[in-house]
């Protein structure tokens, strides 16, 4: 149940310094060319109107009523591979890259760091990409989304750039990835009531956790360190789903024989699950962000908002903030979530 904030703490959390691990911008010059013009189409259509996605001057207004923070900026939507061929999206990862960067060189008070956009429909590109934006731009991680044009993120073709995440120890943004032509029913061609989001996008991020999981991802790289929007989507609430449930995994299945993949995972599944970090960008559900942190930990929980998406502007960030103010946590893992963790997470000092 939420509270409201005393104004006794109000100065208090102003001058607590916060983090926002997951928001959106885009660069101008970015934005005009692949966005602006995408009205009809379901995600372009949203990315255009959130116009504080790409407008500097009031989105640092609204920053300013929240005190010391400072935002870890990503792209926004559609994915790399949706707006370009193999052969022509590196170049579009290119023009993104080198836009976060400048945003991030430009104002240093309000984004501290980005996370470089991928081309996940050409993994040479990527990891190609990969190293000019980490040593030459200065990112301090990826942003990829859960499936990379309807392909699954444990297809073969994706292990050399996991490999190269893990080898470089820097963090992965992993976003959800789902669209009105997905149906709800397959009798359906398209998507209703924007199903494909409200649900479908926690839904995707889980899918996209099993098939890590399951590919065993975290046993060839322990450390690894994947970052999932939105709290995790389901998988803390089906905490006894992926937990009893899945140790039982291959019992009811007749076309595949799972039990040998159980065998061959060093731990439960339910324990790899556990090893994901999440975010706080649950637009203000005081009840979903104490499900999400009793199952990953204060440890693994990152502030995050979400911004551009907001019904009203700042609503996210002030109504995430009161609910993690709700939960009655101690000032240590307050201070985890709020900056912590993401400076652990982006190799800086706090």
């Amino acid at each position: 149940m939420s509270r409201t904030i005393k104004a006794e703490d109000a100065e208090g959390l102003r001058t607590q310094m916060k983090i926002d691990m997951f928001n959106h911008v885009f660069p101008r010059k970015f934005f005009d060319r692949y966005i602006a013009g995408g009205e009809g189409k379901d995600i372009v259509k949203r990315m255009a109107n959130a116009t504080v996605g790409v407008d500097l001057d009031h989105r640092f207004r609204i920053l300013d009523e929240f005190g010391d923070v400072r935002q870890v900026i990503t792209l926004g939507q559609p994915p790399i591979e949706a707006l370009a061929g193999p052969g022509d999206s590196p170049a579009v990862a290119r023009e993104a890259n080198d836009g976060l960067a400048e945003l991030v060189a430009r104002h240093p008070d309000r984004f501290i760091a980005f996370a470089a956009s991928l081309p996940l429909n050409n993994v040479d590109a990527c990891l190609r990409e990969i190293e000019r934006a980490i040593d030459q731009l200065g990112a301090r991680g990826v942003m990829i989304y859960t499936n990379a044009g309807g392909k699954p993120l444990d297809a073969p073709e994706f292990r050399p750039l996991f490999d190269e995440i893990a080898r470089r120890d820097v963090a992965v943004w992993l976003h959800p990835a789902r669209g009105a032509s997905m149906p709800d029913y397959q009798a359906e061609n398209a998507s209703a009531y924007e199903i494909w989001w409200a649900l479908g996008w926690p839904y995707e991020t889980s899918a996209a956790m099993a098939r890590l999981v399951f590919s065993g991802v975290f046993d060839r790289h322990p450390n690894l360190k994947i970052i999932t929007h939105h709290m995790g989507g389901l998988v803390p609430y089906l905490e006894g789903r992926v937990g009893y449930g899945w140790d039982q995994l291959g019992v009811r299945t007749s076309h595949v024989d799972y039990s040998i993949l159980l065998r061959s995972l060093k731990k439960r599944p339910i324990d790899y699950f556990r090893q994901f970090y999440a975010d706080t960008a649950l637009f203000g559900s005081s009840a979903a962000t104490r499900c999400g942190l009793a199952f990953f930990g204060a440890d693994r929980a990152l502030f995050a908002s979400d911004m551009p998406f907001d019904p009203t502007p700042g609503l996210y960030m002030r109504e995430t903030i009161k609910a993690i103010e709700s939960l009655g946590l101690t000032t240590e893992d307050k201070h985890k979530i709020y900056a912590a963790n993401a400076s652990r997470l982006l190799n800086r000092a706090h």
